[in-house]
């Protein structure tokens, strides 16, 4: 009986805990790259360039993956398939000359939904700032409470993918 009383009083904590963090969360970090604008948003809206600089594709090479649509188009999809990953996509939604927005989906081990978001300014000669912003929900209870490690591993793949994406725009190895 005392055993199911403290585990009752542990989930109430918990729950009163969860209640209390941040229902979304948002991740940002950006790089300076030595081309041009339209060099840098070339390999971040064609898709098909994706696979070359995508920390996620990178760490999990047998995965299955698919790339669809016309690229640089509304439309524009590349999904996955993985043991680590697990299963879901990212859609191009919009684009102009200084920003891509894209959808992703996610929907094994869990369903989810979030924004990647790219802005692109011009910095210094022949440079451009590029900002990778990721924003999405914390469903109550468990997606709150694993919040901070979910950002800590988003900080972690947004270091790396944007450092493979300078490298293959400036021609380098990632």
């Amino acid at each position: 009986m005392v055993f199911v009383y403290l585990l009752f009083c542990l989930i109430i904590g918990l729950l009163i805990i969860a209640a209390k963090l941040p229902e979304k969360y948002h991740v940002e970090h950006f790089t300076v790259i030595k081309k041009s604008i339209w060099d840098v948003m070339d390999k971040v809206s064609d898709l098909n360039y994706y696979a070359k600089w995508n920390p996620w594709q990178i760490m999990e090479k047998e995965g299955k993956y698919e790339i669809s649509g016309t690229p640089k188009t509304p439309g524009h999809k590349y999904s996955w398939r993985g043991k680590k990953t697990g299963v879901g996509s990212l859609t191009l939604r919009d684009l102009d000359n200084r920003h891509v927005h894209f959808d992703l989906e996610f929907i094994k081990p869990w369903k989810a939904k979030a924004k990647d978001d790219w802005v692109f300014e011009e910095w210094g000669s022949g440079e451009t700032k590029v900002t990778w912003q990721n924003n999405g929900d914390l469903p109550f209870p468990i997606a709150r409470l694993m919040g901070r490690m979910l950002k800590k591993n988003l900080n972690k793949q947004f270091t790396e993918g944007l450092k493979n994406l300078k490298n293959l725009c400036e021609g380098y190895s990632a």
